[in-house]
């Protein structure tokens, strides 16, 4: 691959981590490499999805990547985790030899912005929408096991292009259009449409293998996040593909589809239940979701039992 990545590497600046912090980061870290190890699946697997554009998706599916990837060089989607940079990027040059010219952040997690740091390294220019460079000047807090914290990332880790409302890319024969999205996964969430290959990738706003996460720390909404769902939708055509922010392979509008009609059923069912009287705890302990669980509930770090408090809130504020 031709960006080298140890010569720049010993000059990263890495930001003092408390205890805590260490041990998220370190948790996250050897999860992903048990996980890959016990399934015995690469740590990114590839998938030509169609046109110009490939999804790597990581073993533990947390934060899928997307690049369209043509002779202008690489426009990569989300820098997944610091530790995992390297994979990769071995990866990426399995299937092209071209640098990496741009990486989009769809938002401020850790799993999409990890790898900035090292990629800046190279070289490489990233964007992201405004309010997530501002995000990323303080410690950032994440919704999972109760709202944890992560270091502020490093300087040369933040965006250097950040937008508004919407800002577009013109290279690999395509124009590649990135734009905010309704408030939903969080405040800043970017949806990206490569417009010649007819694929969405829309960050964690859409998941195929869990419940939503809904950040309320970084301005996300659970009922902004149905709008969200719905405007992806429309955009889609019946030969669109969809990459998600977590899950197995790529996706399409019927997939879209499925997944908006979870969230609908949460809303319904947490209204009703509110409508006879029940407090969240009460709604809670009745487990409204249990015939969604198994699709949808196998990660124990964020289940309906998340959720459900956010929708009652939400509708209680309506």
């Amino acid at each position: 691959y031709k960006q080298d990545f140890g010569k720049n590497v010993m000059s990263h600046q890495f930001s003092p981590l408390k205890l805590s912090q260490f041990i998220l980061v370190t948790t996250l870290a050897l999860s992903s490499i048990a996980y890959a190890q016990q399934s015995e699946r690469p740590p990114f697997q590839h998938y030509y999805v169609q046109g110009n554009v490939h999804m790597f998706e990581p073993a533990n599916t947390n934060g899928n990547p997307g690049a369209l990837i043509g002779d202008d060089g690489i426009l990569l989607i989300d820098s997944h985790f610091d530790f995992s940079v390297e994979d990769l990027l071995a990866s990426l040059g399995e299937v092209s030899d071209q640098e990496i010219n741009f990486v989009v952040n769809t938002h401020v997690h850790p799993d999409h912005i990890g790898g900035n740091n090292k990629l800046a390294a190279y070289g490489v220019t990233i964007l992201a929408h405004d309010s997530v460079r501002l995000q990323m000047l303080e410690e950032i807090r994440i919704p999972r096991r109760g709202g944890s914290y992560i270091p502020a990332p490093a300087p040369a880790a933040r965006p250097v292009i950040t937008y508004s409302e919407a800002i577009s890319f013109h290279l690999n024969g395509e124009e590649v259009r990135v734009f905010l999205a309704p408030p939903a996964h969080t405040g800043g969430d970017s949806f990206v449409y490569f417009m010649g290959s007819d694929v969405l990738h829309l960050g964690d706003v859409f998941r195929t293998n869990m419940y939503p996460i809904i950040d309320k720390y970084n301005g996300g909404s659970f009922h902004g996040m149905i709008e969200a769902m719905g405007l992806a939708i429309g955009m889609a055509g019946p030969n669109t593909k969809v990459i998600p922010g977590h899950g197995a392979g790529p996706s399409d509008r019927e997939g879209m589809i499925v997944y908006q009609q979870l969230l609908f059923t949460m809303r319904d069912r947490v209204q009703a239940l509110m409508e006879e009287g029940m407090s969240a705890e009460d709604i809670i302990a009745a487990e409204p979701m249990a015939d969604y669980d198994e699709r949808y509930g196998g990660i124990p770090s964020w289940t309906s039992v998340d959720v459900i408090p956010i929708i009652y809130e939400e509708l209680s504020e309506r």
